[in-house]
């Protein structure tokens, strides 16, 4: 029956295609424009309500993102009941069973969004992470119906009705595979050059990650180079990655060098290898001012006023995490910065350098600085303590 309906609109269209060549394409029309707030690794957060419910909730705007989905903590709060299903999603840190909340309406700023069935998951990992609530992800339902252009500069996103659409000049245009993600090939240089599949992931707060079972096939890497430990997190819950840094990473006509990159023990298959080697992640991206086009199938990028700024190649072996209005050390990797410092699991940060804030953002930022100790105060067993933690450059 499959090939009998692919057969008749195969027919269809070649009927109509006479026809089709003599109506001119509309424009694309605007439909809105709001902002959005940037968090760490150029994750997009924008505001959003949902049906009837007044609250105005956090969204990631992400590219990665196969749906669109809640957090369960939000839904038990707004007192909305999911339906089970069987449907299960992969993510960063396993496969889990997902029940939904079917037919609601998304209220972005001067756009209504309708007939969107949206997957609920447990976001309190990114929650902590990112010390502010986050109740859910906008994806490809959401980027399937519309082209979205995404400004960096103004941290601004406008939305058109697909149409007829004039690209921005001096930028260049690239025509992924589409499937719920966008997949560009893209041209990789360390040991040796080569070019591959990658994921355009706007959700990942990173610049590239690499499948380790790509990494080992291709023998991409320079074998003297040693990764470091490091923790990271996502839909799932929190693992352990290897951090390193690639030669070169090309883009369309754009090169990027020394750039850091994540390697993933990919036990799920969540990249899809073999014909996916891994993702490019917004911290990359976000030097672009963006043109999501998928009725179209294209992406065009613009090289923006972040387009030179340096990577952040410090490296602390410290995870924390902002929990219960306090931030948290959950992990420290035996040998990194942090273990030499007489860091440990379970300190509170009061302090990070001279700032009091307790805003885990705004300690990250501070952390980056390879060139010089960093005054950290914690608490230990009711008692406070001061350490120094020097970072060091993965480069």
């Amino acid at each position: 029956m499959r090939q009998q309906i692919c057969f008749i609109l195969l027919l269809f269209t070649a009927c109509c295609i006479h026809a089709q060549e003599n109506l001119p394409k509309a424009e694309a029309k605007l439909l809105a424009t709001f902002p959005f707030k940037m968090y760490n690794g150029g994750v997009m957060v924008l505001q959003a309500r949902l049906g009837n419910i007044p609250d105005t909730l956090n969204f990631i705007l992400d590219t990665g993102g196969g749906g669109v989905s809640l957090d369960s903590a939000t839904c038990v709060a707004l007192n909305v009941k999911p339906q089970a299903t069987d449907t299960t999603i992969t993510g960063i840190a396993g496969v889990v069973k997902v029940p939904f909340i079917f037919n609601q309406v998304l209220h972005l700023p001067g756009l209504d969004v309708e007939k969107l069935n949206f997957h609920v998951v447990d976001y309190g990992v990114l929650t902590s992470v990112y010390g502010e609530k986050i109740d859910g992800v906008i994806g490809y339902s959401f980027f399937s119906r519309y082209i979205v252009k995404i400004n960096f500069d103004s941290t601004e996103v406008q939305v058109y009705q697909p149409g007829k659409i004039t690209y921005p000049r001096g930028g260049a245009l690239l025509h992924p595979v589409f499937t719920a993600l966008p997949i560009e090939w893209m041209h990789v240089k360390d040991r040796r050059k080569l070019a591959f599949n990658f994921y355009m992931d706007t959700g990942a707060g990173l610049c590239l990650l690499l499948s380790e079972q790509f990494v080992k096939d291709s023998s991409v890497l320079l074998s003297r180079r040693r990764p470091v430990v490091t923790q990271a997190e996502g839909v799932g819950g929190k693992l352990q990655m290897r951090l390193t840094v690639v030669k070169r990473l090309k883009i369309g006509p754009y090169n990027f060098y020394n750039v850091p990159t994540y390697l993933y023990s990919d036990s799920f298959n969540l990249t899809s290898y073999p014909f996916v080697g891994g993702l490019v992640g917004n911290d990359l991206l976000r030097r672009f001012n963006i043109v999501f086009n998928y009725p179209a199938r294209e992406v065009h990028l613009l090289p923006n006023s972040r387009i030179r700024e340096p990577f952040d190649y410090a490296y602390t072996g410290l995870a924390i995490y902002f929990e219960d209005n306090i931030i948290k050390v959950e992990a420290v990797v035996p040998g990194s910065p942090a273990a030499k410092a007489g860091m440990k699991e379970g300190d509170v940060l009061i302090s990070v350098g001279n700032n009091f804030s307790n805003n885990i953002m705004a300690y990250k930022t501070i952390l980056q600085n390879t060139e010089a100790k960093i005054k950290i105060i914690l608490q230990r067993d009711s008692k406070l303590m001061e350490v120094d933690i020097k970072p060091v450059s993965i480069l």
